[in-house]
């Protein structure tokens, strides 16, 4: 028998309408707290049985700062980095091979910052802004049902069910609500790359006593060679260095699909080491840090969807475009998603009557930067790993432009515009 769950009430709320998000991660609570925020009722619905220390650092660039800060949620991030702070942080390029050659250091402009956090910290930070009562554990959505102009229904795996205005989905790419937009049933839509990442966590202290050249205690480094790079970002106010090891087996592309369970596995220092046993010094007094670390089976959308929106349900996040990490942006462009979202939802000609207008509108504006954004990642890790290129030093160069250099408030307006004209043509039906 299916249990209809009760909405949570929140009190001097300003629309009429109810939204329920799928996905208690980071994307997620960036949008359920926008959310409440700009007073919209909303629920979160997360399939684990509490906030957990998923993953290990990430890296905000600064579009997503910037996004950050027009939702006013910076603050509050900045104040759970264990010390550190927004920064003008060049991104260091030099090759894993013997003599570790500097290739090429990524200048920030004067008002760029960049900030580097544990992922823990940051679900953290935006999990003390919401009511305790709009999280809802052990809920993991199998489908979402939407008849004709009915409002969408989640259901769970419990057996229940829970009915909204609007549904957003941030549930990963492995997101089942992803299945209520592409109506393919039982598909991932998502790709093995053929790239494999080893995670780990080192202490600063301990990387400086191992007379590593290269001072990776202030800047992110990137060391790139043939089919491997290894990404270094310092966190938890430079105490703790986040390092992401990529190997790629090209003969691999396509040609495996990874079981879900698979996708994230224990792997032994011996087979990191094997695979980068042609590398210099610097790589390999690093890499012999290693205690214990997982393997992560690097999957992405692919090909990029041609919709984020349907009817009343909508993609953000990784749900949307799942990407390669290789320009660590996939977190900065669901931080985008939530703020357009916010911005669209709360727009005072919008309620539940019209409420799929703002979502087109939406979808209009953001799916073409998100798939851009998608497709450069993957282009990213082809670049770092194509050494030796003569090409190199020029394509590092222009790495994150288009990423980095984004007119926000361009992106908002353009939106805006859309959600008027649309806005201007209901009002001329409903008198004609």
């Amino acid at each position: 028998m299916t249990i209809e769950l009760q909405a949570t009430t929140e009190p001097q709320t300003h629309k009429a309408f109810h939204v329920a998000i799928v996905g208690g991660g980071l994307c997620g609570l960036v949008c359920a707290v926008y959310l409440v925020r700009a007073g919209i009722k909303m629920d979160v619905f997360e399939s684990a049985s509490k906030f957990g220390e998923v993953g290990a650092g990430i890296w905000l660039g600064p579009n997503a700062l910037r996004a950050l800060d027009e939702m006013g949620l910076k603050d509050a991030i900045v104040a759970h980095a264990d010390g550190a702070v927004p920064a003008l942080a060049p991104f260091t390029f030099v090759s894993a091979e013997q003599g570790h050659q500097l290739i090429h250091s990524y200048q920030l402009n004067a008002e760029d910052e960049t900030l580097g956090i544990h992922r823990a910290a940051c679900l953290e930070a935006l999990a003390e802004l919401l009511d305790p009562s709009a999280i809802h554990f052990n809920k993991r959505c199998t489908y979402i049902s939407q008849e004709n102009s009915s409002r969408p229904v989640i259901h769970f795996k419990d057996g229940t069910s829970f009915a909204a205005d609007v549904v957003i989905g941030t549930d990963g790419i492995k997101s089942m609500v992803r299945q209520a937009i592409s109506g393919e049933t039982g598909r991932l839509g998502v790709r093995f790359t053929g790239t494999v990442a080893y995670r780990a966590l080192f202490h600063l202290d301990d990387v400086r006593r191992m007379g590593i050249q290269a001072d990776l205690s202030c800047n992110p480094h990137c060391f790139v060679g043939a089919a491997k790079h290894i990404i270094t970002v310092p966190i938890k106010g430079g105490k703790i260095l986040n390092v992401v090891i990529f190997y790629t087996d090209r003969s691999l592309l396509g040609s495996v699909e990874m079981p879900p369970n698979e996708w994230v596995t224990p792997a032994s220092k011996e087979e990191v080491l094997e695979n980068f046993s042609d590398c210099g010094p610097d790589v390999k007094k690093l890499l012999s840090l290693i205690e214990t670390c997982n393997k992560w089976c690097i999957h992405a959308i692919d090909p990029p969807l041609d919709y984020f929106v349907k009817g009343q349900v909508a993609l953000a996040g990784d749900s949307a475009h799942g990407m390669c990490p290789h320009l660590g942006s996939g977190f900065g462009q669901g931080i985008e998603d939530a703020l357009l979202l916010g911005r669209l939802l709360r727009h005072p000609s919008i309620d539940s009557f019209n409420v799929q207008e703002a979502l087109r509108v939406y979808d209009r504006v953001r799916r073409p930067r998100a798939n851009m954004v998608l497709t450069r990642s993957a282009w990213a890790g082809e670049v770092y790993e194509s050494l030796p290129c003569k090409t190199l030093h020029s394509s590092l160069a222009v790495l994150w432009e288009p990423v980095w250099r984004h007119d926000l408030q361009e992106h908002l307006a353009t939106a805006m515009d859309m959600l008027r004209v649309l806005d201007g043509t209901r009002l001329v039906e409903q008198f004609t």
